[in-house]
């Protein structure tokens, strides 16, 4: 497995990408510990067409060949984001949670299909979706299911530290909230 090309998308570009990488989240995600069904990708669907609207947002495909092997994308957190209120366990300085639009990158999903795992794709979507960013950190929340452990770990070697756990919405489980400094 080795050959794989990527293609970073910014704004609308990366809406008109959905059907490109789409069977690759329907895999990804079929798997435990996530186990969505179809209700699921519809909800991924429409939540998709709302965050590319957002400022800053960036989507990264990893294809071999014509096949989507994996995908990462996320945006610029927003004056008036939630996103803080929503990390429990520990208590975050005003200062910490203050954002200007500019200040914070989310990356909202990172995911590489089973067979292409363990090769490096996960880290050159990653490193490409924040190549040339202009933020001073980067924020993502990952499940704590052990089937997740890969995930913490690689999201620990690239310089994310645990800030406490979120709920981002009402029926999540709770998710790790980690967050790395860029300067």
């Amino acid at each position: 497995m080795t050959g794989e090309t990527y293609e970073r998308y910014e704004g609308q570009e990366g809406a008109r990408r959905l059907d490109a990488f789409l069977p690759a989240y329907e895999e990804v995600y079929a798997e435990p510990p996530y186990r969505e069904g179809p209700d699921d990708v519809t909800d991924f669907v429409e939540h998709y067409g709302t965050q590319v609207l957002r400022p800053g947002f960036r989507l990264v495909l990893a294809r071999e060949g014509e096949e989507v092997v994996g995908f990462t994308y996320g945006y610029r957190l927003a004056l008036d984001t939630g996103w803080w209120q929503n990390v429990q366990g520990s208590r975050l300085p005003d200062d910490f949670m203050r954002e200007d639009g500019r200040r914070t990158f989310v990356i909202i999903e990172l995911a590489v299909r089973k067979a292409w795992r363990r090769h490096g794709i996960a880290a050159t979507l990653h490193t490409k979706l924040l190549e040339g960013l202009d933020v001073e950190r980067v924020t993502l929340t990952v499940r704590p299911e052990p089937e997740a452990a890969p995930a913490q770990s690689a999201y620990a070697a690239w310089g994310y530290r645990k800030v406490g756990v979120s709920r981002p919405w009402d029926e999540a489980p709770l998710y790790a909230c980690m967050v790395r400094e860029l300067r």
